[in-house]
């Protein structure tokens, strides 16, 4: 197929309807984190289980990307997102008769199994589908609409879950992703020709081992978790940091999430508006500047002195940085090696949910161990990792294309 090379009202509608769907699934876990503490009290728990319905959901992420993207290689995309699109909606249906905690976490489970079909089938087909400026570009566009979720989430769940029944939240959901639904069964192009051969459990370990072996594919793709992490974790801690140990209000721990997003969703159009004019990759070494800035931040909440105005500050500066990164980065992985999009977005969306459901495991420990410090101390390791992996990969990649032109 001809690569889409313009963004215009016609292009849009794909990117709209996947976007719809993306946000939808992020909701689930923004809208419902402020929730936790009503959650786990309703169902006799502790809040050290706070973090776990986000973990819970990542994990729900990992378990089948290693086969819905090399799927929708061989029946095409169409079929297998579509098909994910009508499981996640089922899902969030089914947790009206969630019971207890552990069937609460079940069903995030399986609600976090349509990052899969995000990541290794609507995020292929943007690569396909455009030419590779342009794909960027796009991707930077629909982040600002995914990013709604996180940014109005907390607020709004804070609100719900004083007034209505928390249930009502994934019935909400689920009435939205059916927009998203009729979206794609009408917009979103097919990228593959589907074959009538079958593939092996052999080609796909095959391709996943050539991934894994690879140098450059493998620094870029470490690199995005590294840098992400920090932010995540504090979407999956801050109700326990703010509310419960710092005895805040729900409310105000909403709209203490409102500037980290806004910086992450300004970030994304300032990489929309410039990709066309800066080098593919400058915007990755740019990005250092913010997370250095915001580990001083970071470092100085750890001491003590405006704790949580310092970490909001920081996480901003993350959330800036991360920005004007992430779909660079994406691309660069997506493009390492000559494996199909499908095998490649699969394995590099495993990476990533493994690394985030991992993170905030690691990151909880160290808060419940040694409070704001712990936190910190994660976030500054995992920055030097980024940076180091980031770098290298970055370089590398913008110097096989100023070799290609």
């Amino acid at each position: 197929m001809t690569l889409i090379t313009q963004l215009n009202r016609k292009t849009m509608l794909f990117p709209l309807a996947l976007v719809i769907f993306e946000f939808c699934v992020y909701i689930t876990n923004d809208l419902i984190q402020p929730a936790m503490l009503v959650i786990t009290r309703e169902f006799g728990v502790d809040a050290t289980w706070n973090a776990s319905a986000m973990s819970a959901f990542l994990f729900g992420g990992v378990i089948f990307q290693w086969l819905f993207g090399p799927l929708s290689d061989r029946v095409g995309r169409r079929r297998v997102l579509l098909s994910g699109v009508a499981f996640f909606i089922t899902a969030c249906l089914a947790m009206w008769w969630a019971n207890d905690i552990y069937h609460f976490l079940f069903l995030r489970v399986l609600q976090g199994v349509a990052l899969s079909f995000i990541g290794a089938v609507g995020h292929a087909v943007i690569q396909e589908a455009f030419e590779e400026k342009t794909a960027v570009q796009i991707s930077a566009l629909m982040a600002n609409v995914a990013m709604m979720a996180p940014l109005v989430g907390p607020i709004v769940g804070s609100v719900f879950v004083n007034h209505w029944p928390w249930r009502w939240a994934f019935v909400i959901i689920a009435s939205l992703a059916s927009v998203s639904f009729v979206g794609l069964l009408r917009y979103m192009p097919e990228t593959v020709k589907p074959s009538k051969h079958k593939m092996p459990i052999k080609k796909i370990a095959h391709d996943f081992g050539h991934l894994l072996a690879h140098r450059h594919f493998m620094l870029t793709s470490l690199s995005i978790p590294f840098m992400s992490i920090p932010l995540v974790s504090w979407i999956a801690l801050a109700p326990t940091i703010i509310v419960s140990d710092y005895q805040l209000s729900s409310f105000a721990y909403g709209l203490l999430q409102m500037p980290i997003f806004a910086f992450l969703i300004l970030s994304n159009f300032v990489l929309a508006h410039r990709t066309k004019v800066w080098r593919l990759g400058a915007s990755v070494i740019y990005s250092y500047v913010f997370f250095v800035l915001g580990s001083i931040a970071l470092v100085v909440a750890g001491f003590g002195w405006q704790t949580i105005g310092m970490l909001t500050a920081g996480i901003c500066l993350f959330a800036f940085g991360e920005g004007i990164s992430m779909s660079v980065l994406y691309r660069f992985a997506m493009t390492a090696s000559d494996r199909p999009y499908g095998v490649t977005s699969a394995l590099l969306g495993m990476m990533h949910m493994l690394g985030y459901a991992l993170g905030v495991e690691v990151f909880k420990w160290a808060y419940f161990s040694w409070g704001v410090a712990g936190f910190v101390a994660c976030s500054v390791m995992s920055v030097v990792l980024y940076v180091i992996l980031s770098r290298v990969a970055t370089l590398y990649a913008m110097q096989v294309r100023a070799e290609i032109a």
